[in-house]
């Protein structure tokens, strides 16, 4: 694909896949789920074109990357030790930070641990999420939005596999990719996807979703399952009970947002206010926002030469 190229390295007691192009200054991609580095190849391409060197992983747990079985082997401190090892074996100090929803979250990890490993950090989808010291972070989302909220469902170990693997990883991930409902994504027990992408269409895809791109997930989730990427899920508690002695950190690291108008994510509860009232600046003081009309969620994929332009423009002022 346009002179990408593949490997898999050594990090932290795990075999990663990463994809890469180019040669200079790293830019690091993170995906976020159910996506794989492929997510990012209009942007690999693009950035490893313009005198950077892209480098796109399969995340812990996702596609050709190893994927541990216990539950708690997808941490956060699991995570970036993965990605700080990743940025040592490619000789950089440095990289320019590029992530997208748990990508995002795994970006705000890694400058809250990290920030002398982060020139920049362009952001989509998810903000930063201050931490409550008197709430755990999955029962906060109970409270707020129900038992049926998607990350409250993916909580026991084996139930989602079993629901998804009842309709088939293509239903799963076309369901989820090609979601434009905003507002936080709610879906009942039973079925898997009922009420969660009501527009879902059997036989066409979005523009930017080809059937080529669909048929390469497929094939990797069906290989590796979806058990790992849940996991991430499964940790969210224990990572908030992990970073306790970060409660009210700033985050230093100059960082650029961006997030769709139609996003589920910015569409959620309080999260508009948070981005726009002054908490999101208190939290990262070196802060610009950029909200795209018309964008839903996988802004990276639907506004993909957009995307490419405001990473650009921002990471060519360092």
């Amino acid at each position: 694909m346009e002179g990408i190229e593949h490997r898999t390295v050594e990090v932290n007691g795990i075999k990663m896949h990463i994809a890469e192009k180019g040669e200079g200054p790293v830019v690091l991609f993170l995906h976020g789920f159910p996506e794989l580095w492929h997510c990012w190849h209009n942007q690999i391409v693009a950035l490893g074109s313009l005198g950077y060197h892209a480098v796109a992983p399969d995340l812990r747990g996702y596609g050709d990357t190893d994927a541990p079985p216990s539950i708690d082997s997808y941490t956060c401190f699991h995570i970036v030790a993965d990605l700080v090892a990743l940025i040592d074996s490619l000789g950089a100090e440095q990289v320019f930070l590029v992530a997208h929803d748990w990508g995002a979250i795994i970006g705000w990890y890694l400058c809250m641990f990290r920030p002398d490993k982060v020139k920049a950090y362009v952001c989509l989808s998810v903000p930063f999420i201050r931490r409550n010291p008197n709430v755990r972070t999955v029962d906060g989302m109970r409270a707020m939005y129900g038992e049926d909220y998607y990350i409250c469902r993916f909580q026991k170990p084996g139930e989602m596999e079993a629901q998804m693997a009842q309709v088939g990883t293509e239903y799963v991930l076309k369901n989820i990719l090609t979601i434009r409902k905003p507002g936080p994504p709610i879906f009942p027990k039973g079925e898997f996807g009922t009420g969660l992408n009501p527009n879902m269409s059997d036989d066409t895809l979005p523009s930017w979703l080809t059937d080529d791109d669909l048929a390469y997930y497929v094939s990797k989730y069906e290989k590796s399952g979806f058990t790992g990427p849940l996991n991430y899920y499964r940790n969210m508690n224990l990572n908030w009970e992990l970073t306790a002695p970060w409660t009210g950190v700033q985050i230093q690291v100059v960082v650029k947002y961006i997030t769709g108008e139609l996003d589920m994510v910015y569409t959620s509860l309080g999260m508009k206010e948070y981005v726009h009232s002054g908490g999101f600046k208190q939290d990262v003081p070196n802060l610009q926002v950029v909200v795209q009309k018309g964008v839903t969620h996988f802004n990276n994929l639907e506004a993909a030469e957009e995307i490419n332009n405001h990473i650009h423009d921002f990471i060519n002022k360092f």
